[in-house]
């Protein structure tokens, strides 16, 4: 068996699966996670200093204006950023694909042509004035003479157009002819206007490859289109700043090849541009070098140019690119340094790795050595493991993979090369689970003891999370922090009343069996007891719960809803309708196994559960559904509670603020948020003694929401206040003697 495994790996090594790229679906996607992983541990961070960003973001559209600015503008950009800060290299993250009539050129040209063109004085006046409006014309002219780079990019759409214009290709047809070689392939394009292209130094596409979980890794520096090759964004600048350097003539796109491979059939493994080298794959792309997360070069935003806002040394003899960060704008991309990454910082990254020979490489012989690796690495395991002991082959194993990692990392720190790790550390794990599957069911008995015991107290959709750490669970009784719920049937005696025995029973079962549901299914609660037509739940034990309070808070709304659910059901058979009173409320108490010798049960008490218990009693008087104390409020944080009164209960002599939750902030009405306003305004009124604006703001409020019987109750107390006006000392609080 060990060996079958070693041998399904090293074909998924191999890529002779029949899948797309001959490997397993997994392991791609376990290469991803693992590539990510060792990028961002070893990315050497910190700012790079020799690019700059001027950034399109939301402060430059707030001063400057909607996207796309005036070209007029943008020529007085380019001529301030060469003649003022003296910026090496311009690139544009940018397809310029429309004109600019924003001058009103056009209408010009129409009077010149048609109205009036036998207007002597207005054809003078025209020809003087419309090279001034020709922002096109402006922009174009900005760029000639200067080392700008466009963007464009391709489209393999269903009858993809081929739009305005784009560069030579770097590479013609035939340059790869008999090589083993997959570029990309695109059928159409969206280029720069022609003016443009004729005037700009060079352009490049900004196609990135984009992986099958959504994320950025690779971009091809080359592309086919019509049989030739295309250069990329990022290799266009590179080429433009070398050539600035070699008195403007512009270098060469070669491809190269292992050595000894000139007349086979191998994929080129570099680039050769002027004396640069950069390393490529079989799709002649290069794996993009993140120095760290955004913000890896200087940005500036693009207003502060054009506002004269800029430290000229910021820029001066620096590689600039222009891109957008703003979200509007759409060129954000999913990298494995961030989810939210602005394409042009990954053209920045680029140009960073090519100009300081930082893109790591993937020769062809990796796969060799990983292949000679994982059947080494493999038989060695498959006949070692068997041998030891399960804590010697787990030490075994977890030494193994640790080697392998550190290797692994070691290559890519020391010798810039990205080595497959997915298919070695996947191997080296399989093999150990295999060989110890008699210890997973030696364990797993001893699991099914531990559930036996503890499926007494416990509700069974927590016993499997219990039972995979037995260790850190028992039955002791402890302090510990709970939120406890207690949900009651209002006017069950008169439903008793009105339906049979049997009927009762169903009627009893079903609703019990829908609130346990969403208790212990839904919001993982623990079901304490049923007392007769009553619930008693908590959350925060056995197993711990961080949200505790805010899963019972949901879970109490979502037991509101399905009252509405169940009355349906009860109405279509002509039961009584049913309505619910629940209470819920935080604090420290004793949980464990507690009872006597006769009858043990895993419960919760306390102070805590008195309280929740009282605050379910309030719900009545009231008039509201759920009642929650303050304590469960204030760990709460993205659900909306509407005060309801501060209360003394039966046996505390200390007030409980007590709150309705009205549901989660993200998805209440804008209605609901404009009665809570008015309501906090009244609730404020009434306790200050000014029953005239209570009962104005409870009339408003009743018109607002009619059913709401809460402003029913509070209309009635106002009125009895009014009539025995409260003590001098009254502060707003009120007592109860019942539960």
């Amino acid at each position: 068996m060990g060996l079958a495994i070693v041998l399904m790996f090293l074909l998924d090594a191999a890529q002779k699966y029949p899948t797309a790229d001959g490997r397993l679906p997994f392991m791609a996607r376990l290469d991803n996670i693992l590539y990510d992983t060792r990028l961002n541990l070893a990315m050497p961070r910190g700012v790079d200093r020799s690019i700059v960003i001027l950034d399109i973001d939301e402060k430059s559209l707030g001063e400057v204006g909607h996207w796309p600015w005036s070209r007029a503008l943008m020529a007085e950009l380019i001529g301030k950023l060469f003649d003022r800060y003296g910026v090496e290299v311009l690139g544009f993250d940018i397809v310029w694909a429309e004109r600019d009539t924003s001058s009103g050129i056009d209408t010009l040209d129409a009077l010149a042509q048609k109205d009036l063109k036998q207007a002597s004085a207005f054809q003078e006046a025209y020809k003087s004035l419309r090279p001034g409006l020709d922002n096109d014309e402006l922009f174009a002219k900005a760029m000639s003479g200067r080392p700008v780079v466009l963007g464009y990019y391709f489209s393999n759409e269903e009858r993809a157009a081929r739009v305005n214009a784009i560069p030579d290709p770097v590479l013609p047809r035939g340059a790869f002819a008999g090589r083993n070689v997959r570029i990309t392939t695109w059928s159409g394009y969206t280029g720069n206007l022609a003016p443009y292209q004729k005037s700009a130094a060079g352009a490049g596409h900004f196609n990135p490859v984009i992986d099958d979980d959504g994320v950025t890794r690779r971009v091809p520096l080359l592309v086919e289109f019509d049989g030739a090759y295309y250069e990329a964004l990022s290799l266009a600048v590179v080429r433009t700043f070398l050539a600035r350097h070699d008195n403007g003539r512009l270098p060469m796109v070669e491809a190269g090849y292992p050595q000894g491979s000139a007349s086979a059939e191998a994929a080129p493994e570099w680039l050769k541009v002027g004396p640069l080298r950069v390393p490529v794959d079989d799709w002649a792309a290069a794996l993009i070098p993140y120095r760290g997360n955004r913000h890896s070069f200087p940005y500036i935003p693009l207003a502060d140019v054009v506002k004269d806002r800029v430290d000229p040394a910021a820029l001066k003899g620096k590689i600039v690119l222009v891109g957008a960060s703003a979200h509007g704008l759409y060129d954000l991309r999913s990298t494995p340094v961030g989810s939210v990454f602005p394409g042009v910082e990954i053209h920045a990254n680029l140009v960073s790795g090519m100009l300081g020979g930082t893109i790591k490489e993937k020769p062809a012989f990796m796969a060799y050595f990983e292949l000679v690796l994982l059947l080494a690495g493999g038989v060695t395991l498959a006949i070692l493991i068997p041998l030891l002991s399960a804590l010697w082959a787990t030490a075994a194993t977890a030494a193994g993979i640790a080697l392998i990692a550190l290797f692994n990392l070691a290559v890519w720190t020391r010798g810039d090369m990205a080595l497959p790790l997915a298919a070695s550390v996947a191997m080296t794990a399989l093999l150990y689970v295999m060989n110890m599957a008699y210890g997973y069911f030696v364990e797993s008995r001893s699991k099914r003891q531990f559930t036996e015991l503890f499926g007494q107290y416990v509700p069974p959709e927590l016993v499997d999370r219990m039972a995979a750490d037995p260790a850190k669970y028992d039955m002791e009784p402890k302090s510990a922090e709970l939120t406890i719920l207690f949900a009651d049937v209002r006017g069950f005696t008169g439903i008793s009343e009105a339906l049979k025995p049997d009927e009762l029973r169903e009627y009893i079962n079903e609703y019990l069996t829908d609130m346990s549901t969403i208790i212990r299914s839904r919001y993982r609660g623990t079901l304490d007891k049923y007392i007769g037509d009553a619930v008693m739940a908590f959350w925060g034990a056995p197993v711990e719960d961080p949200q505790h309070a805010r899963n019972a808070v949901l879970a109490a709304l979502d037991m509101q809803k399905d009252c509405e659910v169940l009355n349906a059901k009860f109405a279509a058979r002509g039961w009584p309708a049913l309505k619910i009173g629940i209470g819920i409320n935080t604090g420290t108490v004793r949980v464990g196994d507690m009872g006597s010798r006769v009858r043990r049960a895993y419960t919760a008490m306390g102070d805590a559960v008195n309280v929740a218990s009282r605050v379910e009693g309030r719900t009545k008087t009231y008039a509201v559904g759920v009642l929650a104390g303050e304590a469960t409020r204030e760990r709460v944080a993205d659900v909306v509670f509407r005060e309801v009164d501060r209360i003394k209960v039966m046996g505390k002599d200390e007030a409980v603020t007590v709150y309705e939750p009205l549901g989660l902030a993200s998805g209440l009405d804008e209605s609901v948020r404009r009665e809570l306003e008015v309501w906090n305004s009244t609730l404020r009124a009434y306790r200050s003694r000014q029953w005239d604006d209570a009962e104005t703001g409870l009339g408003s409020l009743a018109r607002m929401n009619p059913t709401c019987g809460l402003y029913r109750v509070y209309a009635a107390i106002v009125a009895e206040k009014r009539r025995n006006p409260p003590p001098p000392e009254w502060d707003g609080v009120t007592a109860f003697d019942e539960k």
